[in-house]
């Protein structure tokens, strides 16, 4: 069965930096796409950045410019690179995989596939 794994959470300064990884196994078939979400305790989940599988690349405004979202070329692995961290990031990230379009990236119901999620802290 499909697994998603996330690694690279810790704890850093405001203005430090960290890269998350996602992997993924036992994938068959092509996903529409993959993405980044985040929870914080008692805010809402929140899409932080989405690919799609042609590669077009979207953020939620609070992150553009700081952060950027890359997989690897055999699209087994998502990253997040987070630049500029601000304590407003500290959250639980979670990637996620959508195998359909199901309408704007963020809309977290056409994401079938989650990880079990990678604590980021800044302070």
């Amino acid at each position: 069965h499909v697994q998603l794994v996330e690694s690279g959470g810790g704890s850093v300064q405001a203005g430090g930096s960290l890269r998350l990884s996602c992997i993924v196994s036992g994938l068959t078939y092509r996903l529409y796409y993959m993405a980044w979400f985040r929870q914080a305790p008692g805010n809402e989940r929140e899409g932080v950045a989405a690919i799609n599988d042609d590669g077009r690349t979207f953020y939620t405004d609070s992150v553009k410019g700081r952060f950027n979202i890359t997989k690897a070329e055999d699209k087994k692995t998502l990253y997040l690179h987070m630049n500029g961290l601000k304590p407003e990031d500290t959250a639980m990230y979670r990637c996620a995989a959508a195998r359909y379009y199901g309408g704007f990236w963020a809309f977290a119901p056409q994401y079938h596939l989650w990880g079990q999620g990678t604590q980021v802290t800044v302070s």
